[in-house]
């Protein structure tokens, strides 16, 4: 971690399937630094995770002394990842340093926590990562009570009461749009860029409305393709409309009368917002890269007389 970060007190991590994300922490909690890595949890095993981070952050940890502590949320606490840090089970406050499964490491400048997930018996449903973010947001808004939209890859909707994660629901649709666009017989029309709000919003109409159509309708965006020349930017705007309206439709008993708020990266957030205030709702947006190093920073806090 380069850059003359000056003296680093400890190390936040987010640790997805796909990517890393890595900030170098001072005291007080400001970024002293930043990097990202396409190691993610699906390209490492057990015994590469330590050297996937030390490539990171080796140049900001002290040569002897006190260690530096990292706190890593996400992926990295699967069954499959560096150390499987066990569950909490709904309804529970969002995790934080007392849950945190400690990691034996090589190298002894550093002391490993990973922060656990979320399960829920019935529905059967988990999350990693987005528990994190959950509590970055519920630092800044305690007497939240409602439910909140993650979305992404699988996007969550969770009821938020009291403090507590009262339940969730994941959908797949980020994964499905995915491959349907990348994959499918439909892949073939979408390929291209640009966006169309008006057919966005049809879409989502269309599949709230009709939500058991929705395979008919995926195929039909390849008939558009083939037949009217349906401009890409609209059929893959079509296609997310589709997806979110179904799934809309599926969550309907957590967003219909309750406040909303969605977290995450902008140019996502933005269509659940448009999708939802069409059906009523005013949904307020926060970044969740901003909030899972807000939840990361209040799990050191809780931490930081251990190391102090």
């Amino acid at each position: 971690m380069s850059g003359g970060i000056g003296h680093t007190s400890w190390i936040a991590v987010d640790w997805g399937t796909s990517n890393l994300r890595v900030w170098g922490m001072s005291g007080d909690g400001t970024v002293l630094a930043e990097h990202r890595s396409d190691k993610g949890m699906a390209r490492l095993t057990r015994e590469t995770f330590e050297p996937a981070l030390l490539d990171l952050i080796g140049d900001a940890l002290p040569e002897g002394g006190q260690k530096v502590p990292v706190m890593i949320c996400g992926m990295a606490g699967a069954r499959q990842g560096w150390a499987e840090a066990p569950y909490l089970e709904a309804p529970c406050s969002p995790p934080g340093p007392e849950n945190a499964t400690r990691v034996a490491t090589r190298d002894p400048r550093i002391a490993v926590y990973i922060l656990p997930g979320i399960k829920q018996l019935h529905p059967a449903d988990v999350m990693r990562g987005e528990e994190t973010q959950i509590a970055g947001f519920l630092s800044g808004q305690p007497d939240f009570d409602g439910v909140l939209c993650l979305p992404g890859t699988h996007t969550k909707w969770v009821r938020i009461s009291a403090g507590e994660v009262v339940s969730f629901q994941t959908c797949m649709t980020g994964e499905l749009f995915d491959l349907v666009a990348t994959q499918s017989v439909v892949a073939q029309v979408l390929q291209g860029a640009g966006w169309d709000d008006t057919a966005f919003r049809e879409a989502v109409d269309d599949a709230l409305s009709k939500p058991q159509m929705l395979a008919a309708r995926l195929f039909n965006l390849r008939a558009r393709g083939l037949l009217e020349g349906q401009d890409p930017a609209t059929g893959r705007a079509r296609l997310s409309g589709y997806l979110i309206g179904s799934e809309l439709s599926a969550t309907r008993p957590y967003w219909l009368g309750a406040n909303v708020a969605v977290l995450g990266a902008e140019s996502l957030s933005r269509h659940y917002c448009a999708a939802l205030s069409a059906q009523g709702v005013t949904a307020l947006a926060f970044s969740g890269e901003d909030l899972v190093l807000t939840g990361l920073r209040a799990a050191m806090e809780k931490m930081s007389k251990e190391f102090t």
